[in-house]
């Protein structure tokens, strides 16, 4: 399938703690927008691997995701070898898309920091005619990097108020990640994640005086036709 935007996050959640608003924003415009989760998140401190897969459904139907894979690369195993490259690398020649994003290259959790490296250079792979020349290339028009569990230089912003309820329905759906209970491992994620990440995309907008809005980054220059418009 082609997509207009494909996102690349290490688990499920990674992509809708970033960016969920811009999804929906996305996807309500009548954009096709996919995720591929990188990994199960086996070892994860709080559910299982089958859970959480049931929870990325449930995610992916709330934002309106037109599909979501998952490369079941190991979990704190990824590195860039020939064949993490070449696995991220297939998922964008066969879905084509426009735009890709990744998390931002610098994060608390090494996956992430990882996950942003492999997408990297897989796009850069991606459109050479003799890598993997089994499957044509691929140009992406522009990679973003959207921000999880630290924040850094934003280049641009999207207003995302009035998709602002999905995104938290989004994150609710990974229960097993955000909630507390019996038997539930003490994280940073179920210790008020939510609330926090309401607040920083609170803070991100109000210096353009919008009320919600999500941050990303690039890596090249952006480019405008005219200024003004």
């Amino acid at each position: 399938m082609s997509l207009d935007i494909l996102i690349f996050g290490a688990h499920a959640d990674d992509a809708e703690i970033g960016m969920a608003g811009t999804i929906a924003k996305h996807t309500a415009a009548g954009l096709k927008v996919g995720v591929c989760d990188l990994t199960r998140a086996e070892m994860s401190s709080n559910g299982t691997v089958e859970r959480r897969t049931e929870e990325a459904e449930q995610a992916s139907r709330v934002l309106g995701l037109s599909c979501r894979s998952n490369l079941g690369l190991p979990d704190r195993g990824l590195y860039i070898t020939p064949e993490h490259v070449q696995a991220v690398t297939a998922e964008i020649r066969r879905h084509s898309p426009r735009l890709v994003f990744a998390p931002y290259w610098e994060d608390r959790h090494p996956d992430h920091i990882m996950c942003s490296k492999l997408v990297q250079e897989a796009v850069f792979n991606a459109k050479l005619r003799n890598y993997m020349p089994d499957m044509p290339a691929v140009q992406v028009e522009a990679t973003y990097f959207y921000f999880i569990n630290d924040i850094g230089p934003t280049d641009l912003i999207v207003d995302i108020t009035e998709h602002y309820e999905q995104k938290e329905a989004s994150l609710r759906c990974y229960r097993s990640q955000f909630e507390q209970g019996e038997g539930i491992v003490s994280t940073p994620l179920n210790q008020g994640y939510i609330e926090r990440v309401r607040a920083r995309d609170s803070l991100l907008g109000q210096r353009s005086l919008i009320p919600l809005a999500e941050g990303f980054a690039v890596q090249t220059p952006y480019v405008v036709t005219q200024f003004g418009v």
